[in-house]
């Protein structure tokens, strides 16, 4: 039962996930998304929008905090045909990592509109900022931290801080085709993901244990965004957040299956791996 409600956390929270439910798409775009993500973004770039001096860290902090109390919903991004979807009314821990980073880079940009955004979105959750089918999504957050490391998006300081090797095998999608509905009847996109997978497990990656949080906590910063490493077989990350410093200490900041919202969590990031049974530590990437 435990490994199942692992495995389930797993694929609600560690991969960019979809929904159903039927949105307005912009065709010229090929975007889908409600007039209130429209709304909401806008409230969020009048809200800041003299602040495109700040770091792209400190303005995750602020959107982040702004985006608090919003709905965890699971599986947001899945359609038909893969198209960029918007949604700033409910997320999961990815794409609230996604969205923070995304409007952050639109409020320095020189052109704060909903374009934008979508243009900083679509680079950011898609390989090279490409669309090309189910694929070309990064569905595994450790692939999502090279990608972006590759297009100056983050930089992964994993390495710089700890020193310490985190070998994985990388295979959970294609050895669970049955969990993905794109997946579950097309052997050539199994095939395709596979290959991904290899690639992914052949890259030398870095992270943090947990036990060795607190003696670099000095070295963690607001804004910082982590994916929570996991021994589980098949994936490195399985969930993800954003650091912020509350009295002193880090704690989390991040869209909650549990809480069932975005939220930040009462417990020292410390402290919250530690009462994780799943948890190992963390791979750390600053945004830029």
């Amino acid at each position: 039962m435990k490994t199942r409600l692992l495995t389930l956390f797993a694929l609600s929270c560690l991969f960019s996930c979809n929904s159903t439910q039927k949105n307005p798409v912009a065709e010229s775009e090929r975007i889908i998304f409600q007039p209130e993500d429209k709304a909401i973004l806008e409230k969020v770039l009048d809200l800041y929008s003299t602040e495109r001096n700040a770091t792209t860290s400190a303005l995750l902090v602020k959107v982040g905090s702004y985006l608090k109390e919003t709905p965890y919903v699971a599986h947001t991004l899945e359609t038909e045909e893969e198209q960029l979807v918007v949604n700033l009314r409910e997320m999961d821990c990815t794409t609230f990592a996604e969205n923070c980073l995304a409007i952050s880079r639109t409020i320095k940009s020189d052109q704060q509109t909903f374009e934008q955004f979508t243009s900083e979105l679509q680079h950011i959750r898609y390989r090279n900022g490409i669309i090309d089918g189910y694929p070309s999504r990064l569905h595994y957050f450790s692939d999502w931290i090279y990608n972006n490391q590759q297009k100056k998006r983050i930089q992964d300081i994993s390495r710089e801080i700890a020193q310490t090797p985190f070998p994985k095998k990388i295979n959970f999608m294609s050895t669970h085709p049955d969990s993905y509905r794109q997946l579950k009847e097309s052997a050539p996109l199994v095939k395709i993901i596979a290959e991904q997978e290899q690639e992914i497990s052949a890259r030398e990656m870095f992270f943090i244990p947990e036990s060795s949080i607190a003696e670099v906590e000095n070295k963690l910063m607001d804004g910082d965004i982590v994916g929570i490493t996991t021994g589980m077989e098949g994936i490195a990350i399985s969930h993800v957040g954003i650091l912020i410093r509350d009295a002193g200490r880090i704690h989390l900041m991040h869209a909650s299956s549990k809480a069932e919202k975005v939220v930040v969590s009462e417990k020292t990031l410390e402290e919250y791996l530690l009462n994780s049974k799943s948890a190992t530590g963390i791979m750390v990437v600053r945004p830029l």
